[in-house]
């Protein structure tokens, strides 16, 4: 016979539950496509498209408390290429830099030992991709460089830093968030830290500052909603430091620069949004929330759009869309006539249920879509929103005071086919017109679909509830199961319910909930069936409610095996089910214990009440099967024998016992043979006691003496000719029944919990359970192999141990997390690209450079084909064929809408750019083929026309020529967003810029900023404005000027 070798394929991993209050802030979705989030000290990374965890990074020793993606703003090559890189800080202070592919730490960070406040790559990546600005408490920041760990620069504030936002326009400006105010820093470089301090301007309380509420005037009507809270604020940043009673520091949760326009900042407060001009030093727009909704916890601002993802106390999402050219009517109020930026509310999500130990933690929201949205929730779920836009049947109520969304028909300028529509629900840009937004009404050729937004839950990840857990693997592996063996891993929980996991893929295989306490131990019947049991709180009388159910997996079917027993008795200790499956011992804490059958359900014998009280049990693994097997097949085949006669005997006797074997083989343990299995258990004083069980029999065997060297015996565990018990004190006794040998090891760990062999023929490695860790050893040689302990190499407490695999063990631990690890159990992530994932994963950055950047060429470009194709293997190219498997299934994981819309043949290259930068999230290509695509069709429209491009200044010689209408319409109705800044259109730039000069001239409240907006209505060209005069002296100064 040729043997043969089964591979099981089980990789070492963590199943985690939930997050510590620390892990709050460590969550962050970068443009690679993954969601990394801090758990406890591990790191998840989640794929959102398929709602998978397809890695767990272990290797901090304290909370996670940030984490932080790379950017990929460069050009990428074979020399720069597509890279998972992840920055995490934990509470020692910490910092690591991860290859997520791999596993792997790139380099290891260590400055102080106290919480990392925040982290950040460097945005502008042209000097160096590698530099990580991060803040050490108390007053510190420090830059990095994140490839080797070296330290560039440090620099110390006199305040305490709480956190800093990088301005998105310009790499030298950021803002530091301090325990008294902001400090806006404006030399800020990675060659040397920066010259001074900073420009340190305070906070003044927007609802408790008396200077900066306006008395109403008697004959206006009382102001309600957004503009009653921006009466409130019309001043808020000051250089002098206000008053004790007006301060609100604390109070201020997150302040952030606004992605999509220049010189403008977002100030969060629990009740109100403050959007500040910098260069007014003013608010120019609040969300208020009136008294009865839900404070605010976290807020997003979206760069594609001027748009605000609000996360709010109840778990609610809400996208609040800003409505740029909606004037106040309020004639009584002059200074309130004025553009301000009013943030109305376009959709908003399902909140969830608020308990006690659940709460909303943090959002996150794609960064290169920001169509999607994530939800860390404290009980470790993952709630993963799509915003959608509908078409709106009926048109827009003009009493809502909303103005109409309008989704483009258009994609880079050229209308959309039939097969490109999907293009519109790709990012938010493509869902909402920009223009349309400062509500404009589109022209009737347009086309334009009005359309409303609403949140859809896509996607669900739950993780394990509160400790403590129960667990136990199903049955091992064998030859005659390999053909349905499944890994299935069986966690009884506090809550009373059973989590079966499949450990191939990691994923949840069921989740039945059986008792109504919490779960004590469970034992496998057989490959798809365990029994459980539970036991309630005691009662005066120490009395308690026993549980013990019988759960089938594929029907889910549950039932009381001990039938109406259980109320009012002694709890449960434990339960041991016999090799064969026939038996079940159950085991009381003070009651003789109960042997039953496990096939038929019924009780064979209940002890009497002189039966010594059991400290330690187990079956042995030796039984008469075999040979009652034997006896069964001779009897059998000499019935065959009799029926046939001799002549016939020769021809049939071959098939006769083949058929019989087949029958025997099918029926393993059948019903009508009862096998004789024998147990051992000890009493209080360390008596070995031998029981034979065989049917219905029960005999009582030779009894052992104590061992004068052992304390009480806590377990047993037996197999082969080894038979271990555990004490109390830590002691380990090694039985070698061949040899009629003992050896007694003092381990010095106190109390033995567990003991569990590995499964598979001849492996004699042993788990050992203790208070403070656990250990592996070899029995054969009777020496340690491998061994944790808390606050040693862990900083968790073991609570349940399990060998899942010959070679690899489970454990379960008081952090919430259930670890498979090796049997050297040191914690160890594991490579992505070697995981067997339920469903195929869209992430290039898993492949090899070369692989990726080949990717990347396929879908951009296919010049030797008509017609673009999805299959790589066909392609006839120098390229070896593992790396052709890689890329096809890259390409298989691709969504089928995106494959139909690269398929199609009428998806120009420009289009087919733009789209592969966003699939990749390559930052820099994005950008480019967005400015690149826009001008490129405007030039083209220009040229199809005949007339200058809105780019091009009008002839000097003739005053009286005026722009062209055509080309003012089409600027209208596609332009560069504003996001871009100065690479927009002139015409659109000064537009909006104008619209804010004429906001900052209402809000102005001193010569300085009167002077600043002189200057720039002088720049914008707009010589024949005035600007009215408030004081007399602002009049002297003018005077004098």
């Amino acid at each position: 016979m040729i043997p043969y070798t089964v591979n099981i394929k089980l990789a070492a991993r963590t199943l985690t539950g939930t997050l510590n209050l620390q892990n709050k802030p460590a969550v962050d979705w970068g443009v690679q496509g993954l969601i990394a989030q801090g758990c406890h000290s591990s790191i998840l990374i989640i794929d959102p498209k398929t709602s998978q965890t397809i890695q767990v990074l272990e290797r901090h020793k304290a909370n996670v408390v940030k984490v932080k993606w790379s950017r990929e703003n460069y050009h990428h090559s074979l020399s720069s290429p597509y890279s998972l890189r992840l920055a995490s800080g934990d509470a020692a202070g910490k910092i690591i830099v991860w290859d997520v592919v791999s596993g792997t730490a790139h380099c290891e960070i260590q400055e102080h030992s106290k919480p990392i406040q925040d982290l950040e790559w460097l945005w502008n990546q042209d000097a160096s991709r590698d530099l990580l600005l991060a803040v050490h408490p108390p007053n510190y920041i420090v830059l990095w460089n994140g490839d080797t760990g070296t330290k560039l620069w440090k620099k110390s504030y006199a305040e305490n830093i709480l956190s800093f936002s990088f301005d998105p326009f310009d790499p030298s400006n950021m803002a530091l968030l301090t325990s008294e105010g902001i400090v806006f820093i404006n030399d800020f470089s990675h060659s040397k830290p920066p010259g001074s301090t900073g420009k340190k301007v305070y906070i003044a309380s927007p609802h408790a500052s008396p200077a900066h509420t306006k008395p109403a005037p008697a004959a206006a009507p009382a102001p309600t909603g957004a503009k009653k809270a921006l009466n409130k604020v019309k001043v808020l940043i000051t250089n002098e430091k206000p008053t004790a009673e007006a301060v609100t520091l604390n109070d201020c949760l997150q302040l952030s620069y606004l992605p999509s326009k220049r010189n403008h900042m977002l100030l969060l407060y629990p009740r109100e949004i403050l959007i500040l001009d910098l260069e007014l030093s003013q608010t120019v727009g609040v969300v208020a929330i009136e008294r009865s909704g839900v404070p605010f916890a976290q807020v997003i601002p979206c760069a594609q759009r001027d748009a605000l993802y609000c996360l709010h106390d109840n778990g609610c999402i809400t996208l609040r869309v800003c409505r740029s050219n909606a004037t106040v009517d309020d004639a009584a109020d002059p200074d309130q006539s004025v553009q301000e930026l009013v943030y109305d509310l376009r959709s908003q999500c399902d909140a969830i249920r608020i308990t006690k130990t659940v709460r909303p933690y943090r959002m996150v929201i794609c960064p290169v879509n920001e169509n999607n949205a994530a939800l860390m929730v404290s009980d470790g779920r993952v709630m993963l929103w799509e915003l959608k836009a509908h078409a709106n049947r009926a048109p827009t109520n003009p009493s809502s005071g909303l103005s109409p969304l309008y989704s483009p028909v258009s994609f880079c300028g050229a209308p959309l086919a039939q097969k490109q529509k999907r293009i519109l629900d790709l990012s938010l840009n493509t869902m909402i017109g920009q223009t349309l937004i400062g509500g404009e009404v589109p022209p009737p050729s347009s086309g334009q679909q009005e359309v409303q937004l609403k949140f859809l839950l896509t996607g669900l990840l739950s993780g394990l509830p509160l400790p403590p857990f129960a667990l136990r693997m199903c049955p091992p592996l064998t030859t005659k199961n390999i053909n349905h063996y499944q890994p299935l891993l069986a966690v009884g929980t506090s809550n009373g319910s059973v989590l079966v996991y499949n450990l191939t893929s990691g994923l949840l295989h069921k989740e039945l909930s059986v008792h109504s306490c919490e779960v004590r131990g469970i034992e496998w019947v057989s490959l798809t069936s365990f029994l459980s049991f539970a036991t309630s709180a005691p009662n005066n009388m120490g009395m308690v409610r026993n549980e013990l159910q019988h759960i089938d997996l594929p029907t889910g079917r549950c039932f009381a095996f001990r039938g109406e027993r259980g109320n009012d008795e002694p709890a449960i200790e434990m339960i041991k089910v016999s090799h064969l499956k026939q038996y079940l011992v159950v085991v009381f804490r003070e009651k003789p214990l109960e042997l039953w059958d496990v096939r038929t359900g019924t009780l064979l014998r209940e002890m009497a009440k002189n039966f010594p009280t059991v400290t330690a049990l187990e079956w042995s693994p030796s039984h008469n099967l075999k040979s009652l097997k034997k006896k069964q097949m001779a009897a059998r085949e000499a019935i065959a024998r009799q029926t046939v006669s001799d002549a016939e005997q020769s021809i049939v006797e071959s098939s006769v016992i083949s058929l019989l074997q087949d029958a025997e083989s099918k029926t393993e343990t059948s019903q009508n043979i009862s096998a004789r299995e024998h147990f051992v258990f000890t009493d209080t004083d360390g008596q070995v006691y031998h029981i034979t069980v065989e049917g219905n029999t029960v005999k009582d065997g030779a009894r052992i003496p104590p061992d004068g060297s052992m304390g009480s015996i806590a377990c047993i565990a037996w197999k082969g000719d080894t038979l271990v018990l555990g004490d109390v004190d830590g002691n380990l006794n090694f039985w070698d029944l061949k040899a009629r040998l003992s050896r007694g090891i003092p381990t010095h760990r106190g109390w033995v919990k567990k003991i569990r062999f590995a499964p598979g023929k001849g492996n004699q490695k042993l788990l050992v359970m203790y208070t403070d860790g656990a250990e592996v050893w070899d029995t054969k040689e009777v020496q340690m192999v491998s061994s944790i302990r808390i606050g040693r190499n862990v900083n968790y407490r073991i609570l349940d141990i399990d060998w899942c695999t010959s070679d690899k063990v489970v454990l379960a631990s008081d952090d919430g997390c259930i670890r498979v690890l090796e049997m050297a159990m040191k914690s160890a992530s594991y490579r992505m690209d070697e995981q067997d994932l339920t469903d195929p994963v869209w992430c290039p950055y898993l492949l090899l450079p070369r692989a990726a950047l080949t990717l990347k060429a396929f879908l951009l470009l296919q010049p030797w084909s008509g017609s673009y194709t999805m299959d790589i293997t066909q392609v006839d190219y120098t390229e070896k064929e593992e790396i052709k498997g890689l890329i096809q299934e890259q390409l298989n994981a691709m969504s089928n809408d995106m494959k139909s819309v690269l398929q199609d043949p009428e998806l120009n290259l420009l289009q087919r750019c733009l789209l592969v930068s966003r699939l990749f999230g390559d930052e820099s290509d994005l950008q480019f083929w967005t400015v690149a695509a826009h001008y490129l069709q405007s030039f083209s429209k220009a040229r199809q026309l005949s007339v200058p491009t809105a780019e091009r200044p009008p002839a000097q010689s003739d005053e009286k020529e005026t722009p062209q209408p055509v080309v003012v319409v089409s600027q209208k109705q596609s332009h560069l967003d504003i996001c871009h800044d100065t690479l927009c259109e002139s015409a659109y730039f000064q537009k909006f810029q104008l619209d804010r000069v004429h906001l900052q001239e209402v809000k102005r409240s001193n010569y300085e900023q009167t002077k600043k907006c002189a200057d720039q209505l002088l720049l914008l060209g707009q010589v024949g404005t005035t600007l009215p005069i408030h004081t007399i002296d602002q009049w002297r100064r003018w005077l004098r000027g």
